[in-house]
């Protein structure tokens, strides 16, 4: 049986740091589902098709992954397309709260998807969309937390 792990986040914008996670659940699974949840709710930079460009661009050469969106609750869509993990990052202890309820609750609404936590390389550690975003917002240098790609459009985006 092909052990398919779903990915799931915003990823506005991707970083380096979710991309080693990619490139490191690769190891444990034969194929990744890099998802992108669509909320309407939460105001983002980048729109979710400029979101799954920049995760193609950025991912090109990476064998075993692919990119989505979904809604609703990620167990139902994790059963829909036969995965039977959830892999998530952790950059330090205070995720550790946040994530283990998010998997507790997953695992109260389908024992059959494990979660699997991969802490973040040492490198990426204070890496997150939303740190990289208030950097840049205001000409901070941001070009080595993300893919040459990305950084050209958070550049553009806030007019550098």
């Amino acid at each position: 049986m092909e052990r398919i792990a779903i990915y799931p986040g915003s990823f506005d914008p991707v970083t380096n740091g979710h991309i080693d996670i990619a490139k490191r659940g690769l190891k444990l699974f034969d194929r990744i589902i890099i998802a992108i949840l669509l909320n309407p709710g939460k105001q983002s930079l980048f729109t979710v098709d400029e979101r799954l460009e920049m995760l193609d661009e950025s991912m090109s050469g990476i064998d075993n992954v692919e990119f989505d969106t979904f809604d609703g609750l990620l167990v139902d869509y994790a059963q829909k397309r036969k995965a039977n993990a959830v892999l998530r990052g952790m950059r330090a202890v205070s995720d550790f709260e946040y994530e283990f309820q998010l998997a507790l609750m997953n695992r109260k609404l389908n024992r059959e998807v494990e979660t699997v936590f991969l802490m973040t390389g040492l490198r990426w550690i204070f890496t997150s969309s939303s740190i990289i975003k208030e950097a840049a917002r205001f000409g901070g240098d941001v070009s080595d937390m993300v893919p040459p790609g990305v950084n050209h459009r958070i550049k553009a985006r806030f007019g550098f």
